[in-house]
């Protein structure tokens, strides 16, 4: 089966790689970058350091509003998808390369995979909420992360092609910190103690577009009486500089990091603050105490178990719980075991078969000139 993987931004990068290795023996995989996060850390990096081929296509689309980037999503992977006429596509998560990439492939009759099927924040304000729902609606085969998925999708009448099969996020994460482990020297280049300092990541635009939320959330850290490290995001200092928020010297601010890095940095962290719904797995897999800077999350499990607490852009409750959020020494395997590519590639053989073979494939008009420039 020829499959057409989408990727744009960290955490599908992240997932491309332990799905790329365990389709190669039995599909053939055309990896698309839609070039969503453009910069060398937010991109480039992944690739690098988890030894994966380069994209096939990369469509570079860059920043830009969610309808200019999704527009331009959508026009230059139809092109691609034109030529490759592949038998199924992948997409991940929530951004909008999920998004675009699922409605350039179900105009064009293709078959969808949504990996990371059925979760919810049930916030409609979210952009993500909204590429999840739309997705999900036109998926073709529904691959969910856990059990809260499966029931999410229930009760929203999906209930043919859902498959629990884990994270794979997880399977990347067990596979790469061995060799995080050996070779990242973030820890001695930034002159930080195991479990003596705190780790940050904020890009969402719910904090991002909104000034004074993100003054909350500075104003917060620079009241904290431990180091902090703050990876920020091309979009975030962006906004930092605008707004004229200053962390402390005890903030340290550094560019992005690399995958390598930053998984030494959670599993070393003594408690992560993020608005990334990867970062929360992440942290949750380490088993770090986690607070989330938003109202609501899609992961809800690391909540309920008491890993994971919501204390949104308000600076009083970031301070009330940054020392006394202390989790349960139980941490179940709630999102699998570490095969959910495997998973996910037996049902893709199997189901091969049985994707819907008379659906009305398009006429593929476009000319080889029209699409050579992105090969």
């Amino acid at each position: 089966m020829k499959i057409l993987s989408i990727v744009g931004a960290r955490p599908e990068f992240i997932q491309a790689m332990p799905l790329n290795l365990a389709l190669k023996p039995h599909h053939e995989e055309i990896l698309v970058h839609t070039g969503q996060h453009y910069d060398y850390q937010m991109s480039q990096s992944f690739f690098d350091e988890l030894n994966i081929s380069s994209p096939d296509y990369n469509l570079e689309v860059g920043s830009g509003s969610h309808a200019r980037q999704t527009a331009q999503i959508l026009l230059r992977l139809e092109q691609v998808l034109q030529k490759e006429q592949p038998d199924l596509v992948i997409v991940r998560g929530d951004t909008n390369s999920t998004l675009a990439g699922a409605l350039a492939a179900v105009k064009l009759h293709i078959p969808i995979a949504h990996i990371e099927a059925g979760e919810r924040s049930f916030d409609r304000t979210m952009p993500e909420e909204i590429n999840r729902l739309v997705t999900d609606r036109i998926a073709e085969l529904h691959f969910c992360v856990s059990q809260a998925g499966i029931d999410q999708l229930a009760s929203e009448g999906i209930t043919e092609k859902v498959f629990l099969v884990g994270d794979v996020m997880l399977d990347a994460l067990l596979l790469v910190t061995p060799v995080a482990r050996r070779k990242s020297k973030i820890l001695a280049q930034l002159n930080l103690e195991p479990k003596n300092y705190s780790l940050v990541t904020i890009h969402r635009p719910f904090n991002t577009d909104q000034p004074s939320l993100l003054e909350n959330i500075v104003n917060a850290l620079n009241s904290l009486s431990e180091p902090v490290v703050f990876p920020v995001h091309p979009r975030t200092r962006s906004i930092l500089h605008t707004i004229g928020a200053q962390p402390e010297s005890h903030v340290k601010v550094i560019e992005p990091v690399g995958y390598l890095d930053m998984l030494v940095l959670e599993e070393n962290a003594r408690i992560i603050a993020t608005d990334s719904g990867g970062v929360q797995r992440e942290a949750y897999y380490f088993s770090i105490p986690c607070l989330t800077l938003r109202e609501k999350t899609e992961w809800v499990e690391t909540v309920d178990l008491g890993w994971n607490k919501l204390v949104g852009a308000d600076e009083e409750a970031i301070l009330d719980s940054w020392y006394t959020l202390n989790p349960p020494i139980e941490r179940p395997d709630i999102y699998g075991n570490g095969r959910a590519s495997q998973r996910i590639v037996e049902i893709l053989t199997r189901e091969g078969v049985n994707i819907d073979q008379n659906r009305i494939k398009p006429s593929y008009s476009s000319t080889h000139e029209e699409v050579k420039e992105l090969s």
